[in-house]
């Protein structure tokens, strides 16, 4: 058996094969070994720097006693940085992988996107979590920032979590059953430090000691940065770090002391690093100076050997790329591709395009072998201007022709649009395939774009994840692309595991076979089918899975392999005593596993995870299988821990979550909806049962974000509210209003059902938009870190599904929610607010088919969306109603003729002719029968009468009479009529 003291070993004698330094941990504490000096200092300037080094990494938040089988306070990292990125640092790691022992072909590894990033630090970088049959055992990132600072050259960060790797290869269920060593367990080794130091962690701890300590080490930090001292000044940055972790431990900072200590620490971390860079330049860079990789060498092209059309390849070979940005590159090729090969003479077939984690293909049918020739004409001045009286040629023709190459004489005239100018033609030979597809298929490369890009060692690309290789293929000739440091072949990728990792490709024809018959599923549609009918049959007969319900997943796991391989696994049924809800979030999120349920929809003790390409399936399963018992049995120790305070004791921990550092903690922001909710539901008139769930469900609202459980799986909040208020004995409505409060989660979720859930799930959003648009503002592009639009979807859908808040507006609801705000919600940002709401409201309703000019006719409303709703459905029935549509007519013809700014106020003494006396009493009969908030049936009903005596005054009346009086009182007769439907509709939008 391999023990951990062994393991230990083996992976710095690899890595130092691979040239790297042994150092020693840092001697201070450390929440991870990125803080090490070796790293956090060594990444930054422009060195060459490459460490391998064994870090424990303390942390005071996870202390559990030993008592949980997976968390301690002071866990095992093993720490590498290749800097500058080798290019293969994949390949390395796997190659250490082998090194403990792990066969690679036989066990599932799959690098999973999981981007990393320390605020406190100024820095971040864009990677994985590297996956041992869906266990994770390592951080994978590519570090792009550090203090603040960009970093060039890039570095890999490979971390490794020890204990995790460990309980993997030993196949054990608690890390202090871990062989550390022949005859010792870790248990033995370390169970008393874990207890102690967890007792001293979260009961012990002097939180005034520790204060005065963090303040002091801060202090001392600062002295060092003046002192021009980096290193030091690092170490004491180092030490109030850990000072500030063991009081947020011991539950002693509030929002306040984490924004201001975040922020000093960020401020000490940007000026450490900016002093490390000056003094390695001080001294002149004692390790040399990275070279930036050198271009590529533009490749000959090769004589044209085929004058048939022929098949175009170009293949786009990436480490693993997220899904989503899978997809979305995937679309970004059929575009580029076609629009450069629109801007060449080639003829050519339909463009085909294809994506995978590690891949992007564009294939294009029937690509001629080389471009028509043409005639090219070059437009000159006027010909009047290029010639005088006299015929002779002036100065602008001479500048013309020279600047054409020409001379005058073999300058010719044309008529351009009908102006006779003078031009120049020449011929231009058609390209050969080759030589224009470079050209053409170079910039898609440079193109690519990611939601969130990266660098590495390729000094002019920028992506999502790295590009490796390119292959671009016209039937057997390479097309000699040529980028940054990249120049394509004929070479492709298989997966990592084959037995041939890199293959040639002989035509582009034989490309797609040939990738195929080694186990790449190009197609996602393809692959996603292999997903989907493979676990089908795993589970048949006795179970299924939810294709409907877990099509977002599948869709996820269709980027995250290339050769799906299904595989059933099983879990014990005792697991099934814990909530629905928290098993399949830990299956779907967190390992990406399909659940699988009876016909009746039930959840049974099984699941499929879909491998990456051959495994041994007993081995991935059984592998499989342990990450999910140990998923599981954080869960329930979380559970239980949970269950064991009640919800008041979970709230008062909300008082030590920030929401935002100018809006306050997470309790300041349950009390502001509670009050916002109470407000909201003072002019609803509620029943006494509804209103007394939101008086007791209001204090508790959130509650459930203090929970460990929630603090682990933010996804279960308002699940785990409900559950735990019923199970502390609160009422079945409480407990469903403090569930609902958080729907909807997503667009397309069911809204709350309960009036009083509503109440707090409208109060929660409108909150969140009159805070967060009067801090941070309102989103304008793609980003919406905080879910603005998602909040504001919220609201109109949660009023939209409750006709009991028609009466209630969402802009007064604003008014009130920034009345409650911590810092000031000026006008103009809640009308911008509502602008905001109203915008959404539109989108919505176009995208649900709605003509768009009653959509436009209704947005007055926006602020009561049921109310629009309810007008839309009107109208939907009245449009093909004559009476409705020559009530509207009738509208629109007054709104037409009265200027505006008319008031809709007249003299009938004045009225005289029996056309305008008629329609003055229908108007007065009309107005005086309509109620004061009509609906739109009823409007027509009562307005109806006015369609025939409006017609009779347009033939019979002129308006705009000579006598100023009569026209003055014409008019407004006419603005009253254009006034009567003001509130219900914008008329103008109408087409009828």
């Amino acid at each position: 058996m391999l023990t951990m003291q062994e393991a230990l070993q083996r992976l710095i004698e690899y890595w130092t094969r691979q040239g790297c330094l042994t150092v020693q941990p840092m001697n201070t504490e450390v929440g991870a070994g990125t803080l090490n000096p070796a790293t956090f200092l060594r990444v930054l300037g422009p060195e060459p720097w490459r460490v391998a080094y064994v870090e424990p990494s303390v942390r005071p938040d996870d202390s559990r006693y030993g008592e949980n089988p997976n968390r301690l306070q002071t866990h095992t990292q093993l720490q590498v940085i290749l800097k500058p990125d080798p290019g293969d640092a994949q390949e390395l790691y796997l190659g250490s992988l082998a090194a403990l022992g792990i066969d690679v072909a036989a066990h599932d590894v799959r690098f999973v996107e999981d981007n990393w990033a320390s605020p406190a630090l100024g820095a971040w970088g864009l990677g994985w979590e590297v996956w041992l049959d869906g266990l994770e055992i390592t951080q994978f990132t590519y570090f792009q920032q550090a203090g603040g600072l960009d970093l060039d050259p890039v570095s890999v960060e490979i971390t490794y979590g020890i204990e995790r790797i460990l309980m993997a290869l030993q196949e054990v269920r608690h890390f202090k059953d871990i062989t550390y060593a022949p005859g010792i367990s870790y248990g033995e080794a370390f169970g008393q430090a874990e207890y102690e130091m967890s007792r001293y962690y979260l009961d012990d701890a002097d939180v005034a000691a520790n204060r005065r300590l963090l303040d002091e080490y801060a202090a001392e930090a600062q002295r060092m940065v003046d002192a021009g001292l980096p290193v030091p000044a690092h170490t004491y940055v180092l030490k109030s770090s850990h000072a500030f972790n063991v009081l947020d431990a011991r539950g002693a900072v509030s929002t306040a002391d984490r924004a201001a200590e975040f922020a000093r620490m960020r401020r000490l971390a940007g000026d450490v690093a900016r002093l490390w860079v000056a003094r390695r330049a001080a001294l002149d860079h004692p390790l040399g100076v990275s070279a930036p990789r050198a271009p590529a060498s533009p490749s000959p092209v090769p004589e044209l050997t085929d004058n048939r059309a022929r098949t175009l390849v170009f293949e786009i070979g990436t480490e693993e790329m997220p899904p989503a940005e899978a997809r979305a590159a995937c679309a970004y090729l059929r575009r580029a591709v076609a629009e450069r090969l629109a801007a060449t003479r080639l003829t050519h077939g339909e463009v085909r395009v294809a994506a995978t984690p590690r891949r992007l293909i564009a294939t294009v049918a029937d690509v001629a072998a080389r471009e028509p020739d043409q005639v090219v004409t070059v437009r000159g001045p006027r010909a009047s201007a290029a010639y005088d009286a006299a015929g002779t040629p002036t100065a602008a023709l001479a500048g013309f022709a020279r600047a054409q190459g020409v001379a005058t004489e073999a300058v010719e005239t044309a008529e351009v649009n009908g102006v006779p100018h003078v031009v120049v033609r020449r011929d231009d030979a058609g390209g050969a395939a080759p030589t224009v597809l470079a050209t053409a298929l170079a910039p898609v490369v440079t193109g690519l774009r990611g939601a969130r890009n990266m660098r590495w060692n390729d000094p002019q690309l920028s992506f999502t994840r790295p590009i490796r290789w390119l292959l671009a293929l016209w039937g057997e000739q390479v097309v000699p692309v040529t980028v940054s440091a990249l120049t394509a072949g004929r070479h492709t990728r298989l997966l990592r595991t084959a037995a041939e990792p890199v293959v040639a490709v002989p035509t582009a024809e034989e490309f797609a076979e040939l990738i195929a018959v080694n186990g790449i599923v190009a197609d996602a549609e393809d692959r996603r089918d292999l997903v989907v009918t493979g676990a089908q049959d795993l589970v048949y007969p006795d179970g299924r899975v939810d294709v409907t319900a877990e099509g977002n997943l599948i869709d996820q796991i269709t980027y995250l392999v290339e050769q799906p391989t299904p595989l059933l696994g099983a879990f014990d049924e005792a697991h099934l005593e814990l909530p629905e809800a928290v098993l399949t979030t830990v299956m779907r999120k967190h390992q990406r596993y399909l659940p699988v349920r009876d016909p009746d929809g039930v959840l049974l003790p099984r699941f499929v995870t879909v491998a990456n390409g051959p495994v041994d399936v007993d081995r991935v399963r059984a592998g499989n299988e342990a990450v999910l018992r140990a998923r599981f049995a954080d869960a329930a120790f979380f559970y239980a821990a949970d269950r064991r305070a009640d919800p008041a004791t979970l709230r008062a921990r909300l008082a030590r979550l920030t929401f935002t550092d100018r809006l306050g903690s997470m309790a300041d922001r349950a009390d502001r909806i509670a009050a916002l909710a109470a407000a909201l539901a003072a002019p609803l008139g509620l029943s006494p049962a509804d209103a007394a769930t939101l008086r007791r469900a209001a204090p508790l609202v959130k509650f459930d974000l203090g929970a460990q459980l929630v603090t682990e799986m933010t996804s279960l909040a308002g699940e785990m509210a409900r559950d735990y208020a019923r199970h502390a004995g609160e009422p079945r409505d409480v407990a469903t209003a403090l569930y609902e409060v958080e729907l909807p989660r997503h667009a397309g979720d069911a809204p709350p059902r309960t009036l009083p859930g509503a109440l707090l799930s409208l109060a929660d959003r409108l909150d969140l938009l009159a805070g967060l648009a009067a801090t941070v503002g309102l989103p304008t592009g793609s980003s919406d870190p905080f879910a603005v639009r998602r909040a504001a979807l919220g609201a109109l859908a949660v009023h939209r599904a409750h006709p009991a808040l028609g009466a209630l507006s969402l802009t007064v609801g604003l008014a009130e929610a920034a009345t409650l705000q911590p810092v000031e919600v000026p006008d103009p940002v809640r009308r911008d607010v509502a602008d905001f709401l109203a915008r959404r409201l539109e989108q919505v309703l176009t995208e649900e088919g709605h003509p768009v000019d009653r959509i436009r006719a209704v947005l007055p409303h926006a602020d009561r969306p049921s109310r629009a709703d309810h007008l839309l459905s009107e109208l939907a029935t009245l449009a093909d109603d004559e009476s409705f549509r020559g009530v509207a007519a009738a509208i629109q013809r007054a709104r037409r003729i009265v200027p505006d700014g008319t008031a809709a106020a007249y003299d009938p003494g004045a009225l005289t002719e029996p056309a305008e006396v008629a329609l003055h009493e229908a108007v007065v009969a009309v107005r005086s029968e309509l109620g004061p908030d009509p609906d739109l049936t009823g409007f027509t009903r009562v307005a109806g009468r006015l369609v025939a005596p409006v017609d009779t005054f347009f033939t019979d009346v002129f308006v705009m009479a000579e006598d100023p009086a009569l026209r003055a009182a014409r008019l407004g007769l006419l603005a009253t009529i254009r006034d009567l439907g003001a509130g219900l509709l914008d008329w103008p939008q109408l087409r009828l």
